[in-house]
């Protein structure tokens, strides 16, 4: 079994150090931090990361080539590869649409360009010219290693693009068991390829608010719902139950009326099950399934509850012993 971290890039840049360093400590084998538009800057964190770190994988959950062009994406990976001794992992996404409105950015061709950007990011890492790139587009330094990338995906024909050409996977499962809905696309995507699943890190992406108060906890997982659940995926709305125009009103409140606690009063009980929120023990029996399925990298994501460090701890001490 191998376990990750997941955390948004929503804090002080000052507490994830520190926090990469509870992480390590408790075990996690990976510390992902989201590159969300308009908060704190990923790569940023992640080299203030490395430098607090010295064995936890560090990565990006993620990074998209609408507002970062494949050439800067290789750049940035190749350096905190090399600062943080070959221990940087990219995690690419199409993005999310939603979110890319605000910017009045289209999201064109996603399953393309996201292709196409991975194949642009493994050249420029090797030395290997990219097509419809000029000879002048090459490293002017050597990248350390051809960084593995990790694939974010919603649908279907993008989680088939992780079997086809990804490292890892970082699915967005949650909730848990929605396991079974994508494993089996990326499947179907590794064997057009002629690749092994064996061959491809499949992380399974739940969010989880741990604390013994419950209405703590999910408070705390509602509050993350509410800003994401507009931008997911059907497959995630269809297996909660929901549509997207359920949480439009949510949305309105939260984006325009800029009312946070008027936000999560308007999710509901079908949403709450997005993820899990409780006791470790609540954890523990909501993931079982999940390892029963044949999930080996259990990635633990935000919020993780009302005191996150704590959350952390309490996830090396009482659940990963369990699923080790």
């Amino acid at each position: 079994m191998r376990f990750s971290i997941r955390l948004n890039n929503d804090w002080p840049v000052s507490a994830y150090p520190e926090m990469a360093k509870i992480a390590e400590d408790a075990g996690f084998d990976q510390f992902w931090v989201s590159h969300d538009l308009f908060f704190r800057s990923s790569p940023v964190i992640l080299a203030a990361v490395a430098q607090a770190t010295s064995r936890i994988e560090i990565g990006t959950c993620i990074v998209n080539p609408y507002t970062v062009h494949p050439s800067e994406i290789a750049m940035m990976a190749a350096t905190l590869d090399e600062l943080s001794g070959g221990r940087f992992n990219l995690g690419i996404g199409a993005g999310a649409g939603e979110f890319l409105k605000w910017l009045g950015m289209p999201q064109e061709r996603p399953l393309a360009t996201t292709r196409h950007a991975i194949e642009a990011i493994n050249a420029t890492l090797t030395g290997q010219p990219v097509e419809g790139w000029e000879s002048e587009a090459y490293l002017r330094f050597d990248a350390p290693r051809r960084v593995p990338i990790y694939l974010a995906a919603f649908s279907p024909n993008m989680l088939r693009l992780i079997g086809e050409v990804a490292d890892g996977a970082l699915p967005l499962l949650f909730p848990p068991e929605h396991y079974d809905t994508v494993y089996p696309l990326v499947q179907e995507g590794a064997k057009t390829a002629g690749r092994s699943m064996e061959e491809i890190d499949f992380a399974a992406c739940i969010w989880c608010s741990i604390s013994d108060d419950r209405q703590a906890a999910e408070d705390v997982l509602k509050d993350k719902i509410a800003y994401y659940g507009h931008a997911l995926s059907p497959l995630i709305w269809d297996r909660l139950g929901v549509t997207q125009d359920d949480f439009r009103p949510i949305e309105h409140a939260l984006m325009t009326e800029r009312d946070p606690i008027k936000a999560r009063s308007l999710v509901d009980e079908r949403m709450l099950r997005i993820g899990i929120a409780g006791s470790p023990d609540v954890v523990i029996e909501r993931l079982e399934s999940l390892v029963d399925r044949g999930a080996k990298h259990l990635s633990f994501g935000p919020p993780l509850g009302p005191d996150p460090a704590e959350a952390i701890r309490t996830l090396g001490r009482e659940i990963l012993p369990h699923f080790a």
